[in-house]
């Protein structure tokens, strides 16, 4: 049972970087094997197919994303610190990301939707309770938050140019910081509502 369970840990890693550099189109069950050093049948045996693992090792590494990353509704920007540093720090599980987007032949996780639901639901009880500024909406924020603190991960496809002088990383994630602090501080009891859309 332990050497079982020992393979699945090395088909997992595995297959989280032949996913994050092929998409599943792409992905070879061989190739996973090999680096996995198992049997290329195994792979089968414990995730019937390829779809099925890549939403596998998607799921597994989101769960990380949730533990990693505590959300703060009442302080974004310290979250948005969160998500630059997970982002800089993880770059194949933001590729393995697009690939989800961009693949029509897998499933994505419930939990995705789930965990951006309730994210968004947490500002905007914040913006009512007058924490965070609401002259955006919820969505809105999340949506900005996420864009933002991603741009400069090598999955993010529109950075800056290779030519151009990119900041320090810890500038970057300064820079994002103060960019979500400048757009979230404020009273929402002082501005009204949250503007829909």
């Amino acid at each position: 049972m332990q050497n079982a369970e020992a393979t699945k840990e090395r088909i997992l890693k595995a297959a989280l970087g032949e996913f994050s550099a092929h998409g599943v189109a792409g992905a070879r069950v061989d190739r996973i094997a090999k680096a996995a050093g198992c049997n290329k049948n195994l792979i089968y045996i414990y995730f019937d197919n390829k779809e099925t693992l890549f939403t596998t090792v998607l799921e597994r590494n989101l769960a990380r994303v949730y533990e990693d990353m505590p959300f703060t509704p009442e302080d974004p920007a310290a979250f948005a610190g969160r998500v630059f540093d997970f982002s800089m720090e993880n770059p194949e599980l933001l590729r393995l990301l697009a690939w989800s987007t961009l693949e029509k032949s897998v499933e994505l996780p419930a939990g995705r939707a789930g965990s951006h639901n309730t994210k968004v639901a947490a500002v905007a009880q914040a913006q009512v309770d007058g924490k965070i500024s609401a002259e955006f909406s919820a969505p809105y924020l999340m949506t900005t938050i996420m864009a933002l603190a991603t741009s400069w991960s090598p999955a993010f496809p529109f950075g800056m140019a290779p030519d151009e002088q990119q900041p320090a990383p810890a500038e970057l994630r300064r820079y994002i910081v103060r960019t979500i602090a400048a757009i979230t501080e404020g009273s929402a009891a002082d501005e009204g509502p949250p503007r829909q859309g």
